[in-house]
Formats: structure tokens, C-alpha cells, sequence
């Protein structure tokens, strides 16, 4: 008998669904913003099938700086869509429409209908769309597309982390990195202008001390860059479970040390986010002890 609530079942869900998702991604960003960067990115076109509409401006969530667009709503309305039909039992948590801060006992779906939202608006070519299936809390299966490359990502746990560009999946592996000063590390910064200034600190003291730094402005790209190599660490706080749901268990297939905030946490709780090959892992957690990167780093 086929076990439905199995990893590998539940990875092939996420997969399909993300893909769906990121093809209206695709398509709605030229339809909102026009064609290519250059545009007003803090107002959107009228609807393409509204021609006379007035444009809606891009509305807010934690801070004026913290967007959210129509193609955020309208993406996550057609993830949940599709996760119902398939799996009308299981709970959805995401980004835009919510969804309870307790953890179920069964499956729960933790969705980030566009990661990289600033870079969606600019026309900047890094911002993906996650879905993950979580049970009791922890992640089993889930994937990432980068929309603009349309590359897919994906992992179920116990069986490996995969990429997708279309020519079929190929294994995932961090990189063999044994040296500390030759790591690439990425990161990224809260919207919460306190807690960006102690962020900023921080990488102040870290960058001499590796390769360089790396700020894409997609959580969930980052966490896929550590699982592919074209990074060799990933650490951020204050990161909410959608935004780490997917592409922390896929970090974490491709062998990567991964530290994930608990299941019921929120951005403004200001928990760390890491991800580290495991020939740097135990150096780069001690030099992130020393700057005092380990700990909760709460929003105002």
C-alpha cells in the first residue's frame, strides 16, 4: 500500500505545485511591472484583463520597506488551490494569507508564494517560490524554484537533495571546503531598521575573516546555493518557517550542518538560520559564537 504522507509522495507534491506556482510568477511579472528592470517598482500595472482599472499600488506588511505585490496574493491563493485538491486534509501555513502558529500533529504545508519580493518588484533575477511538507513540525519533503532561471530544487528527507534545470535531476553536494577563509557565505537583513544595524555589525567582523559575502535577498535561494555549492555557508536571523521550510531540509540533504528556528517561530522572534558545508561547519559556528551570531536576535 502506498503510503501518502511518505516523504517522497509529499516531494512530488511540492514539486508540481511549485512549478505551477512559478510559472504565474513568471507570467504576471511582465504583466504587472512591464517588461525587464527600469520600471516604477512601487506601483503596479492595471490588470492586464482590466485594462481601465487604476494601478494598484504595491501594499506593505512589517515595515514600509517590507512589500508585498498582487502576484505575492494572487500565488499563494493558487498554492493553497492546488494543495487542497490534492491534500484536503492537511493544514497550509504561508507567508501572505497566515495561518495558525501552533504546530498539527499531521501534515502541514509551509508556503512562500514569492521569496525575494524587492528583487520580484526591481526586476532583479533572484526570487523563488517554496513549498514545504512538514510533519509534527519538522520538514520532510520540499522545493524551491528559482522562478527567473527556471531551475527547480527539491529534497525528501532520508533520500538526497536534487536539482532540476530540464534536462532531469542531478544529485546535490555541498562543496568540499576545508578552509574557513575561503568560504563564500551568504546572508541576508531584516526590514526591522535595529535589528539590521546589529546585522550590519556583525558582517563587519565576519568579512575579513572569510572569502567574501553574498546578499541575493532570497532566503530560500541561499539555503539551495549552500545545497548546490555556489555557496559554502548560509546564516541570517529572523527568518519565519516559510522562508526556511524547503530550503533547509534541502541544505541539509545535500550534507550541510543546518540549524533551523523552531517550527513555531516568527521573524520577530529573531532566531538564527544556518547552513554550513560540514568541512567548515564547526570552525564557522565557533567564529559566529565569538561575534555573538548564535544567539535571538529580536525585532523592536
Amino acid at each position: 500500500m502506498t503510503d501518502h504522507s511518505g516523504p517522497e509522495v509529499l516531494e512530488r507534491v511540492a514539486i508540481d505545485v511549485a512549478q505551477r506556482a512559478a510559472d504565474h510568477v513568471r507570467r504576471r511579472r511582465p504583466e504587472l511591472f512591464g517588461p525587464g528592470p527600469g520600471h516604477d517598482p512601487h506601483r503596479v500595472r492595471a490588470d492586464a484583463d482590466n485594462p481601465d482599472e487604476d494601478a494598484a499600488p504595491v501594499s506593505t506588511k512589517s515595515t514600509p520597506t517590507d512589500p508585498v505585490t498582487l502576484a505575492d496574493t494572487e500565488t499563494e491563493q493558487l498554492i493553497r488551490s492546488e494543495l487542497r485538491s490534492r491534500r484536503p486534509g492537511d493544514e497550509i501555513l504561508g507567508e501572505e494569507a497566515g495561518g495558525t502558529v501552533d504546530v498539527p500533529s499531521g501534515v502541514r504545508w509551509v508556503v512562500d508564494p514569492i521569496d525575494g519580493t524587492v528583487n520580484f518588484m526591481y526586476g532583479i533575477p533572484a526570487y523563488a517560490v517554496s513549498v514545504a511538507a512538514q510533519i509534527d513540525g519538522r520538514s520532510v519533503a520540499g522545493a524551491v524554484v528559482d522562478v527567473a532561471r527556471a531551475v527547480t530544487y527539491s529534497a525528501a528527507l532520508g533520500a538526497g537533495a536534487w536539482v532540476d534545470a530540464g534536462d532531469g535531476r542531478i544529485r546535490l553536494s555541498c562543496n568540499p571546503i576545508g578552509r574557513l577563509d575561503l568560504a563564500l557565505v551568504a546572508t541576508g537583513f531584516s526590514y526591522d531598521a535595529g535589528r539590521r544595524a546589529t546585522q550590519g555589525a556583525i558582517i563587519a567582523e565576519l568579512l575579513p575573516q572569510v572569502r567574501d559575502i553574498r546578499r541575493v535577498g532570497a532566503a530560500a535561494l541561499d539555503l539551495c546555493m549552500v545545497a548546490s555549492g555556489a555557496v559554502d555557508a548560509h546564516f541570517e536571523h529572523g527568518l519565519s518557517p516559510w522562508d526556511w521550510a524547503a530550503g533547509g531540509l534541502i541544505a541539509a540533504e545535500a550534507g550541510a550542518q543546518v540549524y533551523t528556528p523552531p517550527p513555531d517561530s516568527r521573524s520577530g522572534d529573531g532566531h538564527p538560520t544556518i547552513a554550513v558545508a560540514p568541512g567548515i561547519a564547526d570552525e564557522f559556528l565557533r567564529l559566529l559564537d565569538g561575534l555573538g551570531a548564535r544567539t535571538m536576535m529580536p525585532s523592536a
